[in-house]
């Protein structure tokens, strides 16, 4: 499958979760397995080669990173909502474009100097990005790049990252 076709799999649903939020619902296309791979080929591609981990966040973040990694030969670091980890390397807060939320790194699993590129599914605001890349970044990482299916440009996430490479496989 193309990637646009790929990507014509994504589903908007109005006003979820809350009243004004068109959310972009990829599990149409993880359900694919054409369309799938397509996304996943499609986001290995925007790779530094000097790239040595991915990082992934919670959660839809976790299945696109944890493929690319495979695809790539690259471990992936799973950046987690507060509570779901036993050892905490960090944790950061941030404001979402309906709510606030929190994510940690885990501890020891982030060797300083290492060449890390954040994966996610939709990049909105910036807040999730932008708080990965300070955990990443206070434990020793080199922040490459960021990769995302989906760009929301309206939202201004770029301009929150300002600075940071940015490939968005879409941006609407």
């Amino acid at each position: 499958m193309d990637l646009e076709k790929a990507l014509g799999l994504i589903a908007e649903v109005p006003d979820f979760p809350e009243p004004g939020v068109l959310f972009r619902d990829l599990s149409p296309l993880f359900a694919d397995a054409a369309g799938f791979a397509a996304v996943v080929d499609a986001l290995a591609g925007t790779l530094d080669p000097g790239v040595e981990l991915l990082a992934g966040v919670e959660a839809r973040g976790f299945l696109l990173a944890a493929a690319v990694g495979y695809s790539r030969g690259l471990g992936v670091v799973l950046v987690r909502k507060p509570g779901k980890l036993p050892s905490v390397a960090g944790r950061v807060d941030y404001a979402l474009e309906y709510g606030t939320a929190s994510v940690e790194l885990p501890a020891g699993v982030v060797r300083p100097g290492t060449r890390v590129t954040v994966i996610d599914d939709v990049l909105a605001t910036g807040g999730t990005v932008a708080a990965t890349a300070k955990l990443l970044e206070s434990a020793g990482a080199v922040l490459d790049s960021v990769s995302v299916v989906l760009e929301l440009a309206a939202l201004g996430g770029r301009a929150v990252l300002a600075g940071r490479r940015i490939e968005a496989l879409r941006v609407v």
